[in-house]
């Protein structure tokens, strides 16, 4: 194989190399496009549906169905208020808000966390401003339902009174709780009664399928584009070859026209030398003895003299 042929192997490998990489990558936007995509279908059949009573969604065992998360369900109880926990650094409001989490214990003996909405954080950054109490007495709360959030690591924690994140189970535990249900919590979206003041309630979830289907089409356009270019180097450089090629016979043709032009110069010449080279008289060479010619300006000067 000679190194022309193993430079556009190495071209081709590297264009394969590539290909695959953007397929991977496009792949994996496919998948995030696709869990969005079934992300918004859910919100849209389950949102705007009508409440249905808490033990029709959430197992005797506190186990949940995902497939009913954002599922409206309405409870009739009491809230635990001295068990209030806040979860820190929550972006609510362009701020590292708190969102206000409160055990609610229903007439039927679930014990249910509710999220209040948020609050926002005091100047000092360290807590809230203030966090409103929820009604006292018995209130029937319509509250959307869903699932607990993981520890992102296990070292995560948070001050007296707060949670890093909503983990259920750390939830249980800080309150003290061990019948909590731990498979899901509600977002609120009402209360009957109503308080005067009350945290700001979340803000719908976003309809917005996102980049992910552009972004995987993308990477399928950059694979095409590799080949495309790697076409275009080996093109790039037949082209320069065959132009090369050509000025090499152009300049062998010039070079044979002129060797031939100089052998007829030479044949010509050899048959018929030209007249300058050839002489016409051979000058005679004075003998011995013979008096030297006197030439003609020597002659008109005695004649004058003589006159």
């Amino acid at each position: 194989m000679n190194r022309t042929a193993l430079r556009w192997s190495g071209y081709i490998a590297i264009a394969i190399a590539f290909a695959i990489a953007c397929a991977y990558l496009s792949n994996w936007q496919f998948t995030r496009n696709e869990s969005r995509a079934q992300q918004l279908a859910l919100i849209a059949a389950n949102y705007d549906a009508e409440p249905a009573a808490l033990g029709e969604l959430i197992g005797t065992d506190g186990s949940f169905d995902p497939g009913d998360q954002w599922r409206p369900v309405e409870i009739t109880g009491e809230y635990l208020t001295p068990d209030t926990l806040l979860a820190r650094n929550r972006a609510h409001g362009g701020t590292a808000a708190f969102e206000v989490l409160v055990p609610f214990r229903a007439s039927t003996g679930e014990l249910f966390v509710i999220d209040r909405g948020w609050v926002s954080p005091a100047d000092s950054g360290s807590g809230p401003e203030a966090v409103p109490d929820p009604p006292s007495g018995t209130v029937t709360v319509v509250a959307r339902l869903m699932p607990g959030e993981p520890l992102r690591n296990a070292t995560q924690s948070a001050p007296a009174g707060q949670v890093p994140t909503i983990n259920l189970p750390l939830v249980a535990e800080t309150t003290g709780h061990d019948d909590l249900i731990t498979g899901a919590y509600g977002l609120m979206v009402s209360e009957d009664p109503a308080p005067a003041t009350a945290p700001t309630v979340l803000e719908p979830p976003s309809q917005d399928p996102g980049p992910y289907l552009s972004y995987a089409i993308q990477w399928i356009l950059f694979a095409v584009m590799g080949f495309v270019f790697i076409w275009y180097m080996i093109r790039t450089e037949l082209r320069h070859r065959r132009e090369d090629a050509e000025d090499a016979a152009e300049a062998e043709r010039a070079a044979a026209t002129a060797v031939e032009a100089g052998a007829e110069g030479d044949a010509d010449g050899a048959a018929a030398p030209p007249a300058s080279t050839t002489p016409t008289s051979t000058p005679r060479r004075r003998r011995r003895g013979e008096p030297r010619r006197r030439d003609r300006d020597m002659e008109d000067e005695d004649a004058l003299l003589d006159a």
